[in-house]
C-alpha cells in the first residue's frame, strides 16, 4: 500500500440514438437524449453552462434506486453552474422509476448483479458525455448517491478510464476489484449511522481501494443516516418505515467536498 493515498475525515453536523429537447435555464442549457445500449433504449439529460465558451470537464450523474428521477436531474444542473457540462443517466432503461422499495431493490439488484450489462450502460452513457461539443474528453468523471454512488464505485474498480468518482451514502459491498490499479482519484461521503452499510464492509472496502494505490478520501458525517442529501428522504423513511432522513449540514458540506474534489482532480 506504499502508493496509496488516502484522506480521512470526520465532519461533525447536527437512467447510439439521440433525439433532444433544448431548454434555456438562463446560461444553463438542458437536453433530453434518448440513447441504447444493446437494444434498450435509455433517457437522460444533460446539462450545461451555455455562457461558458471553452470545452470544460464532463461529470456523469447516476441515480439513486429509485430511478433516473428529478433528484438526479437537480444534482447535474447544480454541476452545470459549478461550470462543468453533466449527464444524468439512465442505468434501469426508458428512464423507468420505482416508488415503491421492493420495485427500487429489484431493478437495481438486476442492473448491479449483471456487471456486462452495467459497464455497458454506464460506457454508452459515457460516449454521450464525452461526444458533447462543450466536454473535453480527457477529463470525464462520475458522482452517484446510493445504488448510483456503488456503480460509480464499480466502473472506477473496473478500471473505467475516469479522473473523478465521487459516492454519496452508496453501498460499498461490492463486487471484487478488477482492475490493478486505479485511475480516478476516489471521494466517498458516508453517515456514520448508516444502518445499510455494515462496518465490515467500510473495512473491506478501504482495505481493497488502499491495496492498488488508489488516491482515497473517505469522509464520515457522525449520527447521519442513509440518504442523508435527498431533501425527500424524510417522508420516504416515514411512509416506508426506512432509516432514512436529509441532513442539511451533512449535503452541504459534502457538496462542498466534491466542489473542491473535482477542481483538484480535473487541473
Amino acid at each position: 500500500m506504499s502508493g496509496a493515498v488516502m484522506k480521512l475525515a470526520f465532519y461533525f453536523s447536527v437512467a447510439l440514438i439521440v433525439s433532444s429537447i433544448p431548454v434555456a435555464e438562463a446560461a444553463i442549457k438542458t437536453q433530453s437524449v434518448t440513447y441504447e445500449h444493446d437494444g434498450v433504449k435509455m433517457k437522460g439529460l444533460l446539462t450545461w453552462d451555455d455562457a461558458k465558451k471553452t470545452k470544460r470537464p464532463g461529470v456523469l450523474v447516476v441515480h439513486e434506486w429509485w430511478g433516473h428521477n428529478q433528484y438526479a436531474r437537480s444534482r447535474a444542473k447544480k454541476l452545470a453552474r459549478m461550470g462543468y457540462t453533466a449527464f444524468a443517466l439512465d442505468m434501469y432503461g426508458n428512464a423507468k422509476v420505482a416508488t415503491h422499495p421492493e420495485d427500487a431493490g429489484k431493478f437495481s439488484k438486476q442492473v448491479i448483479s449483471n456487471l456486462p450489462v452495467a459497464k455497458g450502460r454506464f460506457l454508452a452513457a459515457k460516449k454521450i458525455l464525452m461526444d458533447h461539443t462543450t466536454v473535453n474528453a480527457n477529463k470525464i468523471g462520475a458522482i452517484g448517491y446510493c445504488f448510483g454512488g456503488s456503480v460509480a464505485l464499480v466502473m472506477a474498480r473496473e478500471g473505467v478510464p475516469l479522473k473523478a468518482v465521487a459516492s454519496f451514502h452508496a453501498g460499498l459491498a461490492l463486487p471484487p476489484l478488477a482492475a490493478k490499479s486505479i485511475s480516478a482519484r476516489v471521494m466517498v461521503a458516508h453517515g456514520g449511522a448508516d444502518k445499510f452499510i455494515k462496518p465490515d464492509a467500510i473495512s473491506s472496502f478501504i482495505t481493497d481501494m488502499l491495496g492498488v494505490g488508489t488516491n482515497l478520501t473517505f469522509i464520515s458525517y457522525p449520527g447521519v443516516v442513509h440518504s442523508f442529501t435527498n431533501p425527500a428522504a424524510d417522508a420516504v423513511g416515514k411512509k416506508f418505515k426506512l432509516p432514512l432522513a436529509y441532513n442539511k449540514s451533512a449535503d452541504q458540506a459534502s457538496w462542498a467536498a466534491l466542489r473542491s474534489f473535482l477542481r483538484s482532480s480535473f487541473q
